[in-house]
């Protein structure tokens, strides 16, 4: 379990992030929304041990997450930033097999889970293909081929962030890849996802944190949070909330 308490986190003089106690529960997916600048890449930076806390500490199984050693902690835990960068030709499958490096299962093994991994981010018929050769949206999601490569299958005791993972894909591939994150989850991972879009929200997770000026304003059930107060109070945003027809969870349209 990965769990923030009382953490805040300051640039210069600034406090950017503050008041955040998250545990991080084993099956299921947070969801993290808030306004540009609300503090949602901060606080997942310092979920991983990018950013060091001014303030409180993060663990990963009751144990700081500086006590953990590089390749033991990479084991537990992957993260997919919002933009990574590579300007190397590799090929698709090299660029998904880094995910495999903390790991010592041999090599026919880790080429099984790169091309499952591949399979799962809707990625597999770009093997072969240079990485540079790529568009914005594949290199994307070759990359959460990578991460869940690291993790792979996922299981209880293995934590997975992501920073905007459908930043840059059309709508079947924001859901062909939110579905493969929330199959980690059903494997037993914690996933933590940052994300812009509220309906990909409601559909996909279980949770929400709803993040303003560096702090929470809401943390809940996607019914709790999903609300039209709140929505209005954070985003300046007045909309409707309704129930999706099949699925049943909110459905939010701007006014």
């Amino acid at each position: 379990m990965l769990q923030a308490l009382n953490l805040s986190v300051r640039r210069g003089h600034a406090t950017v992030l503050a008041d955040i106690e998250l545990q991080l529960r084993p099956g299921e997916v947070l969801g993290v929304l808030g306004p540009n600048g609300a503090g949602k890449s901060t606080l997942l930076g310092a979920l991983c041990g990018e950013l060091a806390p001014a303030q409180g500490q993060v663990l990963l199984d009751a144990r700081p997450l500086g006590a953990w050693s590089g390749p033991e902690r990479a084991r537990r835990l992957a993260v997919l930033p919002q933009s990574s960068t590579l300007n190397f030709a590799f090929s698709v499958e090299a660029v998904v097999a880094m995910g495999r490096l903390p790991h010592a299962s041999g090599r026919a093994r880790d080429a099984e889970i790169v091309a499952a991994a591949l399979q799962a981010a809707d990625a597999a018929h770009l093997s072969g293909r240079s990485y540079l050769a790529l568009s914005g949206g594949e290199r994307q999601r070759v990359h959460l081929a990578r991460v869940l490569a690291q993790l792979w299958p996922g299981g209880e005791g293995q934590v997975l962030l992501l920073d905007e993972p459908t930043s840059m894909l059309d709508p079947l591939h924001q859901h062909t890849s939110l579905q493969a994150v929330r199959a980690c989850a059903e494997r037993g991972a914690a996933v933590l996802v940052i994300l812009h879009d509220l309906n990909l929200a409601a559909r996909f997770c279980d949770r929400l944190l709803l993040l303003a000026g560096g702090r929470p304003h809401a943390l809940g059930t996607v019914e709790q949070v999903l609300r039209a107060e709140p929505l209005q109070a954070v985003f300046g945003l007045e909309v409707l909330v309704q129930r999706h027809p099949e699925r049943g969870h909110p459905l939010i349209v701007a006014r």
